[in-house]
């Protein structure tokens, strides 16, 4: 299992940056999203390479034509 990890950068600012590693697909969205309405408005999102990956097996479908029908 790969390690999972929320990294927060707080600006001088005051704005909060948070990058998410080790989660697939779209679960970082569900894991962050309660924190990032206690934060505040969100300005941008950005997914990484991580959201694209599969989170499961793939699945291949295979058919087969047996015949034709008359």
């Amino acid at each position: 299992m790969t390690l999972q990890t929320i990294r927060f950068r707080i600006r001088p600012d005051g704005r909060v940056e948070e990058q998410v590693k080790g989660l697939k697909g779209a679960s970082c969205q569900k894991l962050t999203a309660d924190l990032e309405a206690r934060l505040g408005a969100v300005i941008s999102s950005a997914p990484t390479e991580d959201h694209y990956a599969a989170v499961g097996p793939r699945r291949q479908l295979q058919t087969a034509s047996i015949g034709q029908f008359s």
